[in-house]
C-alpha cells in the first residue's frame, strides 16, 4: 500500500519538478540576456569615450598655438600622430581579440588610454603632445576593433542590424560629444588643458574595471603572436564591397580630417573676429550632423545611402569655397553640415554593406581593415595640407583640398553605381 502511495506522490510531484526546472532555466536565460545587454551598453560607451577623447584636443589647438607658437603644420602633425599610431595598432592588434578574447584586449587598451590622458594633461610643447597622442592612438586602435567586434558578437536576433548601427553611429557621436564638452570646458572650467583630459582618464579607469565583469564573446585560441604581424586581412566576401565603397569612405574621412585639423584655422581665416568657441564648433557641427544622419538613415538601403552621401560632398565643397570668397562663416558652417551628412551616410552605408556577409571569425579583422582605410584617409591628406599651408597659405590649400574631395566623390559615385549594376545583373540572370 505504501508503495502505491509513493508512486502516486511521485506522479503528483513530477509536474511541480518540471515547473521548477523550467523556472530555473527561464531565470538563467533572463540573467544571460541582462548580462549581454549590459555588455553591449559597456562596449558602446567604450567606443564613444575613446572617440570623444580623440576629438577633445581640437578646440584646444588654438590655445596651444597661442601658448607655444605652433604652426599649422605642427598642428596637423600632432593630429596625424594619433591617426598613424591608431593605424599601426589596427595593423598589428586588429585580430588580437579573436585570439586572446575581447575583455583582456579592451582592459589593457583602456589602461593605455588613461595613461595617454595623463601625458596630454602634463604636455608642455609639441613634442610631448605628439608622444601623448601616439600613445592615445595606439590605445584607441587596439580597442576599436575589439569593441566593434564585441558589438557584432552581441547582435540580438530580435533586433537585426543594431550592432552595425552602433558601430556606425557611436564613433561620430563620440567625436561630437568630445568636441562639445571640450569647448564648454575651455570656456568655463579652470585649467582647460588639464581638465579636458582628467575626466576621460577617470572614465577609462572605470571602464577597464567594468570590462573584467562583462560577458566574453570571443572563443580564445592559439595564434596571438602570429596575429601581431602587420597585415590587412579582408575575407573574399567583403573585398568587392570594400573596393566599391573604398573611394567614398576615403573621401568623407579625408573631409573629416580637414575639418578636424584645419577647421579652426579656416574659421579664423574667414572670420578673424569670431569667438574662439566658433573655431572648435565647426568640427562639432560636422560630427553631430554625421551622427544624426547615421540614425536617420538606419533603415534605408545601404548602397543608396552611400551614393546619396557622395552626392552631398559636391554642395559641401561649393559652400566651403564660397565661404572663402565672401560668403563668410555661415557658408563654412553650411559646408560642414553637408560634409557631416556625407560622412554619416557614406560611413553607415559602407559599413553595413561590408558587414552584411561576414562570418563570425572575420569580424575583428574586417573592422580593422575598414578603420585602417578610414584613418589613413583622415591623416595623410591632413598632413599634406598642413605642409602645403606653409608654402601656399591656408586659402590656396583649402581650395585644392576641397576640389580634390569633390572629384573623388564623383569617382566614388561612379564606382558605387557600377557596383549596384553589377549586383543587379546576377539577380536578373537568376530570375530568367
Amino acid at each position: 500500500m505504501s508503495g502505491v502511495i509513493s508512486d502516486v506522490q511521485a506522479v503528483a510531484d513530477a509536474p511541480a519538478s518540471s515547473d521548477a526546472l523550467a523556472h530555473v532555466a527561464d531565470q538563467d536565460a533572463r540573467t544571460r540576456r541582462k548580462r549581454r545587454t549590459a555588455s553591449f551598453a559597456l562596449d558602446v560607451s567604450i567606443l564613444a569615450a575613446l572617440l570623444a577623447a580623440s576629438s577633445a584636443p581640437t578646440p584646444l589647438y588654438p590655445l596651444y598655438q597661442d601658448q607655444w607658437g605652433l604652426s599649422a603644420l605642427a598642428v596637423t602633425v600632432v593630429f596625424s600622430a594619433y591617426a598613424l599610431a591608431l593605424l599601426l595598432a589596427l595593423l598589428t592588434t586588429g585580430a588580437l581579440s579573436d585570439h586572446l578574447g575581447r575583455r583582456p584586449v579592451l582592459a589593457g587598451a583602456l589602461l593605455m588610454a588613461a595613461a595617454s590622458m595623463a601625458l596630454l594633461a602634463s604636455a608642455d610643447g609639441a613634442g610631448s603632445l605628439t608622444i601623448a597622442r601616439v600613445l592615445q592612438g595606439a590605445a584607441t586602435g587596439a580597442a576599436t576593433s575589439a569593441a566593434g567586434a564585441a558589438l557584432l558578437d552581441l547582435e540580438n536576433p530580435r533586433r537585426p542590424g543594431r550592432s552595425a548601427l552602433a558601430n556606425s553611429v557611436t564613433p561620430v557621436a563620440g567625436m561630437a560629444t568630445g568636441v562639445l564638452v571640450s569647448i564648454l570646458l575651455v570656456r568655463f572650467a579652470p585649467a582647460p588643458t588639464v581638465t579636458v583630459y582628467v575626466l576621460p582618464a577617470a572614465l577609462f579607469l572605470a571602464q577597464a574595471i567594468a570590462v573584467t565583469f562583462s560577458t566574453e564573446t570571443a572563443d580564445p585560441h592559439a595564434g596571438a603572436l602570429r596575429s601581431l604581424r602587420p597585415r590587412v586581412s579582408v575575407p573574399p566576401p567583403a573585398r568587392r564591397t570594400l573596393l566599391a565603397a573604398g573611394t567614398a569612405v576615403g573621401t568623407v574621412w579625408a573631409l573629416g580630417g580637414f575639418y578636424s585639423s584645419l577647421g579652426p584655422a579656416l574659421v579664423r581665416l574667414v572670420a578673424p573676429g569670431a569667438p574662439q568657441a566658433a573655431r572648435g564648433m565647426v568640427f562639432f557641427t560636422l560630427t553631430a550632423t554625421a551622427a544624426l544622419t547615421v540614425w536617420a538613415l538606419r533603415r534605408r538601403p545601404p548602397r543608396a545611402t552611400a551614393i546619396g552621401g557622395c552626392l552631398s560632398v559636391l554642395p559641401a565643397a561649393a559652400l566651403t569655397l564660397s565661404g572663402l570668397h565672401g560668403a563668410g562663416l555661415p557658408a563654412v558652417y553650411g559646408g560642414a553640415v553637408l560634409a557631416g551628412i556625407a560622412f554619416g551616410a557614406v560611413s553607415q552605408g559602407a559599413l553595413r554593406m561590408l558587414l552584411a556577409s561576414l562570418d563570425e571569425r572575420d569580424r575583428a579583422a574586417t573592422l580593422a581593415a575598414y578603420y585602417i582605410l578610414s584613418y589613413l584617409s583622415m591623416s595623410l591628406p591632413a598632413v599634406a595640407a598642413g605642409a602645403a599651408t606653409q608654402h601656399y597659405g591656408l586659402g590656396t590649400t583649402a581650395h585644392a583640398y576641397v576640389i580634390t574631395a569633390a572629384l573623388l566623390a564623383l569617382a566614388a559615385l561612379a564606382a558605387l553605381t557600377a557596383s549596384r549594376r553589377g549586383a543587379a545583373r546576377p539577380q536578373a540572370d537568376r530570375s530568367h
